[in-house]
C-alpha cells in the first residue's frame, strides 16, 4: 500500500510514522509513504496556498490552483496514471463518517492520497479533483493530518504481515458493523484497589473453552 500525504506541514506526522506498528510496516516493505508541500505548487514569492472567501466570512480558504496542480503531478508520478485501486480523499468534516467497513474496504486498494485541508476549509472545486470527502466524527481539527494518520493507522493494521497475529483483528471492536468486543483480562486473576478486590471472571479461569465461547459470544455488545 502507498500512501500518498499533501499538506502544508508535510512532516507534522513523522513521529507517528516512524514508530511502532507503522515504522515495522515499512520496514517490511507493505507500506510505503510519500510526503508532499502544497507550497511546492505556488507561484508567488510568498508561496500563498489560501485567500479570502468569496461572498465574506470569517478566515481563508485554500486555493484550488495548487492544489490541482500538486494532484495532477502526484497522480502523474504514479506508475499506473489509471489504476482502479487508487483513491483520492479530502479530509473534510462534511465528509461521510469514516467507519471500520470502510477500513476493510480500503485495505484492498493500491494506493491513496490525502488531501489535507486547513484553515476554514478548502474552495469547493476540489469535489471535482477527488475520488471521496472523509470524516472522522462530527466534531472539527485544525487541519485534515490528524485524521489521514487516524486512516492510514486504521487501514495499515489490517494488511496481510503487519499485524503479528492477524487472527486479533477478526473478533476486535467493530469488526462486525454496530458491535463491541467481549470485555478481556489478564494476570493478576486478583486486583485489590481501594479495600476492594477485583477479580477475573471465573468462567474465564474454567478451561471450558465452550463455556468461555458462549460467555464471549455473551458478552459481545450490539
Amino acid at each position: 500500500m502507498k500512501y500518498n500525504i499533501l499538506s502544508i506541514f508535510p512532516n507534522i506526522l513523522d513521529s507517528y510514522i516512524n514508530d511502532a506498528i507503522i515504522r515495522r510496516a515499512q520496514e517490511k516493505k507493505l507500506i510505503e509513504f510519500k510526503r508532499y508541500d502544497l507550497r511546492d505548487w505556488t507561484n508567488d514569492r510568498h508561496r500563498s496556498v489560501d485567500d479570502s472567501p468569496y461572498g465574506g466570512g470569517a478566515g481563508m480558504l485554500m486555493k484550488i490552483e495548487p492544489l490541482y496542480k500538486a494532484l495532477k503531478d502526484i497522480n502523474k508520478s504514479s506508475q499506473k496514471k489509471n489504476n482502479p485501486k487508487k483513491r483520492v480523499i479530502l479530509l473534510s468534516a462534511a465528509g461521510k463518517k469514516w467507519t471500520q467497513a470502510l477500513a476493510h474496504k480500503y485495505s484492498k486498494l493500491d494506493e491513496l492520497t490525502f488531501v489535507c485541508g486547513r484553515y476554514e476549509g478548502v474552495d469547493a472545486r476540489i469535489s471535482k479533483f477527488v475520488d471521496d470527502e472523509i470524516s472522522i466524527g462530527d466534531y472539527v481539527l485544525t487541519g485534515g493530518e490528524l485524521p489521514a494518520m487516524v486512516i492510514i493507522d486504521s487501514i495499515t493494521r489490517l494488511l496481510p504481515g503487519v499485524l503479528g497475529n492477524h487472527d486479533s483483528i477478526i473478533e476486535e471492536t467493530h469488526s462486525q458493523e454496530g458491535t463491541k468486543e467481549y470485555p478481556q483480562y489478564t494476570r493478576p486473576e486478583i486486583f485489590e484497589a481501594e479495600g476492594k478486590k477485583h477479580r477475573v471472571p471465573k468462567i474465564l479461569l474454567s478451561g471450558d473453552h465452550k463455556k468461555i465461547k458462549a460467555w464471549r459470544e455473551k458478552k459481545y455488545k450490539k
